[in-house]
């Protein structure tokens, strides 16, 4: 969900054979960005063995985007906990816009008040919840809870420990690339429609995919752009590059970063060459979920999260129209941990359902209903995961597109500023000049006096 909004995917449900995929919500499912306080203003500290008798007590978890464990449209994960433990009671507040989350739990995270038990942290903001501000402000997860951190990937666990080796948080999912795209919208332009075929037309370089933009262009069927948004080709082709917002020290230095470079000129001649849409992704009105239904636009940059938004919003009006080939080059964009904040009434009862929660056995249950694919090694290497089809898609073999592209991961170094100096590089950046046609050298301007104003490096 993960994000942008930071957007992620995940998964639900106990499945035999998992052979289906469901949507990831983006629609905020409560209407408080955080919940309003960290536990049951009348309760106690739980016990940690209903059976035993301990005090009732509730359990909240602050989420953005789609996690997977609902019991609405999720794995009934929350319901399957209670049942085990009749002393516990879980509430999720959940938004879909990840950056005002997170401004919103920087706030209470330095008041130590409004808090939830639980609180989600996405990976662009996970170098600054470890930073020095922020690390004595979480459970050491390593220590409480019983989760066994070596079922995570290394690299997972690696991005949430502080400096003095404390663990913060606990993987979700991760956000391996592919592309998307409208098979249907190929195939009136003149192009292959084929997945290898398709992935041969820009393989080993994202220029070559601004060259396929081209050539849909010129046979384009009426009102469609090639792509959805320049903001979100930015996103996928920053989580393509080996340096990104960060030095290897960890230090911000995005003016000097190759990768940004990159991902801006690929961005900003999508942009100037009209092969976008010029949509913001997630927008609160809705018009790009509804360019979805619509098909306004052939292929979108697809992180494994993105397929069950294509299933939401494209609507069953669209089933089988819509296919997923490897992207120019393999990248990860998104991700997502659970943190217990110290400040909670029930920190080591919210640090064991974290700890379940982000345990294989539940990581299966979430991808198998959301198709988020999972950080325990066992998880993403399983059959469960390898053999996985979305019926969406067709006969896609979506476990296995997507789990391949996860193992060519090679996480970049992040500094604690890297989600704020995306927003401002996407939505005060790409999407000026996308929008309203304003020159790049004064929109990269704006966006460094953003960064001198904004953030206190």
């Amino acid at each position: 969900m993960r994000t942008s909004s930071s957007r992620h995917g995940r998964g639900r449900g106990r499945r035999t054979a998992l052979n289906a995929m469901a949507a990831v919500a983006v629609m905020a499912t409560g209407t408080a960005l955080l919940t309003g306080c960290g536990s049951d203003g009348d309760s106690g500290k739980g016990k940690a063995d209903g059976a035993a008798g301990g005090e009732q007590i509730t359990l909240r978890i602050g989420t953005f985007g789609s996690f997977g464990y609902d019991n609405a449209t999720g794995a009934k994960l929350y319901a399957e906990y209670e049942k085990t433990h009749p002393h516990i009671k879980i509430e999720e507040s959940n938004v879909a816009d990840g950056q005002k989350y997170w401004d919103t739990l920087k706030l209470r995270l330095s008041r130590d008040s409004g808090l939830a038990d639980i609180q989600a942290l996405e990976v662009g903001y996970i170098a600054e919840a470890t930073g020095p501000a922020m690390a004595d402000k979480w459970t050491d997860l390593g220590k409480t809870g019983g989760a066994d951190l070596g079922a995570f990937l290394d690299w997972k666990v690696k991005q949430a420990t502080t400096g003095d080796g404390k663990v913060i948080g606990l993987g979700t999912d991760i956000g391996p690339m592919a592309i998307c795209y409208n098979k249907d919208l190929f195939a009136q332009a003149g192009l292959p429609t084929e997945r290898t075929e398709v992935a041969k037309l820009w393989a080993g370089d994202w220029a070559k995919f601004i060259e396929a933009g081209e050539t849909y262009k010129k046979k384009a069927p009426a009102g469609t752009a090639f792509h959805d948004s320049a903001s979100g080709l930015f996103n996928a082709v920053i989580s393509s590059q080996p340096v990104q917002y960060a030095s290897t020290k960890g230090e911000l230095d995005y003016e000097n970063s190759p990768g940004v470079k990159k991902a801006w000129d690929t961005a900003v001649a999508a942009a100037r060459g009209e092969l976008t849409g010029k949509l913001r992704q997630f927008d609160e009105k809705g018009t790009w979920n509804a360019a979805f239904k619509n098909a306004k636009f052939a292929t979108v940059a697809c992180p494994s999260w993105m397929t069950g938004i294509i299933k939401d919003q494209a609507g069953p009006e669209n089933q089988g129209k819509w296919d997923i080939a490897a992207p120019p080059v393999a990248g990860n964009w998104g991700g997502s941990f659970l943190a217990v904040p110290k400040s909670g009434k029930h920190a080591k009862e919210a640090a064991e359902l974290a700890a379940w929660l982000t345990a294989p056995a539940q990581h299966a249950k979430v991808f198998g209903v959301n198709g988020n694919i999972p950080s325990t090694k066992s998880t993403l290497t399983s059959a469960a995961v390898q053999d996985a089809k979305l019926p969406y898609f067709g006969d896609t073999p979506v476990g296995k597109i997507y789990s391949e592209a996860a193992a060519g991961i090679t996480p970049a170094p992040i500094s604690r500023w890297d989600g704020q100096v995306k927003t401002f590089l996407t939505d005060n950046g790409i999407l000026d000049i996308e929008q309203r046609g304003t020159d790049p050298a004064k929109a990269w301007e704006n966006v460094r006096k953003l960064v001198e104003d904004k953030i206190d490096q």
